[in-house]
């Protein structure tokens, strides 16, 4: 798909998903190229905020930037209403892999504390089976030898992503060659391993609700 096509999909999810959010929301934002087009348009179209939770320093400056005070989840009396993040994939059960920007571990946590997960996504994220994207696992840097070990008696194949550490101060492991057919059972064994911070699977908190941006327009899909 052409990059300015692709940019267009973005946008249009984008804007779509300004229609979740309420004025005065606490709202949890997550981290990625499409979430950075959520947050301009969420300020184009005048929403807003008591408060935004970010899982990551990149979003938070973005919305600090146009004028929405940033709050932490130690701020909170009870779980956010919304969080709203994008994805490296998303299968038809709204299973996702995410990371790719390095703020897993973020995002996993800011949406353990929402009650409500909007994936915004355009349809090339879209997979029958996850696993054709590299997955993302946080590390603890002492542990990346026996991780990598574990990771390759499980058949996958990491890699240390060059130059890259998290808003943690940790290194990630893109492991490929993994059909994660089951994704719950492969989010739980992963985080097994220990040295593991958290990996990006996103199925024990999959998303409720996905929107996807097509040529056609943007399609609403939920889960059962």
């Amino acid at each position: 798909m052409p990059n300015s096509d692709q940019n267009a999909l973005k946008i249009a999810v984008a804007r779509a998903a300004v229609a979740e959010v309420a004025q005065g929301m606490i709202l949890g934002v997550g981290t990625g190229s499409t979430v950075d087009c959520f947050i301009d348009a969420l300020a184009e179209a005048g929403v807003s905020l008591k408060g935004a939770i970010s899982s990551s320093v990149r979003s938070a400056n973005r919305l600090a930037a146009l004028g929405y005070p940033i709050m932490e989840l130690d701020d909170l009396a009870g779980p956010i209403d919304l969080y709203i993040d994008g994805a490296d994939e998303i299968d038809p059960n709204l299973c996702m892999i995410k990371g790719g920007g390095a703020a897993l571990t973020q995002e996993k946590i800011v949406a353990s504390a929402a009650k409500r997960f909007v994936c915004i996504v355009d349809s090339s994220k879209q997979v029958e089976t996850l696993g054709r994207f590299p997955l993302p696992i946080e590390v603890i840097e002492k542990a990346i030898k026996p991780v990598t070990w574990a990771i390759q008696a499980m058949g996958g194949e990491p890699r240390r992503r060059a130059g890259v550490l998290t808003d943690n101060g940790h290194p990630i492991l893109d492991v490929l060659g993994l059909a994660i057919t089951d994704p719950v059972a492969l989010e739980r064994a992963l985080n097994q391993i220990p040295g593991v911070v958290t990996n990006g699977i996103f199925a024990l908190r999959r998303a409720d609700l996905a929107l996807v941006a097509t040529p056609q327009g943007v399609v609403r899909l939920q889960h059962n």
